[in-house]
């Protein structure tokens, strides 16, 4: 592995972990070079199904594509790095799951959004204006009110 600040390829491992529900490992790493440290993520290639956008294209799924909309969702929300690499987790286990070789985009969307309903209602309404392209803050109220029904009806 090869330092991310000075590009020696001499490092060792420091630290192991499982990360992620235990289907990755979590490695700390120090340069024998400069002395940084830094981490990296062991998990094992999948093959995932293609991914059909809404336009009819066809992607291969993409996990940081997925990580980096959670994390735009969530910036500055009061929620860990491990409770988003477990929704990243989940979602890739129904990908698998499905079975199939290509899944529609929306259904991926959907999952996103049913996991940030749980996990933050902030974030989960920053996604679905995006997601769901609101186009005025009645769309925002209407959403907001969805939610709030569903949480009154869980308590």
């Amino acid at each position: 592995m090869h330092c991310p600040f000075c590009n020696t390829p001499e490092t060792k491992v420091v630290d192991s972990r499982l990360a992620g529900e235990g289907n990755q490992i979590r490695r700390r790493r120090e340069c024998l070079n400069c002395g940084e440290r830094f981490t990296t993520y062991e998990s094992a290639e999948l093959s995932l199904p293609r991914v059909i956008k809404s336009n009819g294209n066809r992607e291969k799924f993409d996990e940081l594509k997925l990580r980096q909309g959670l994390l735009k969702a969530l910036e500055k929300r009061p929620v860990a790095s491990d409770r988003i690499d477990d929704v990243v987790q989940q979602i890739i286990k129904r990908l698998m799951a499905e079975g199939s070789r290509e899944v529609p985009a929306s259904r991926v969307g959907e999952w996103v959004m049913s996991a940030l309903r749980d996990l933050d209602p902030v974030a989960y309404v920053r996604f679905a204006s995006v997601y769901r392209s609101f186009q005025d803050v009645e769309a925002f109220r209407e959403e907001v009110e969805k939610l709030m029904a569903l949480t009154a009806a869980k308590t």
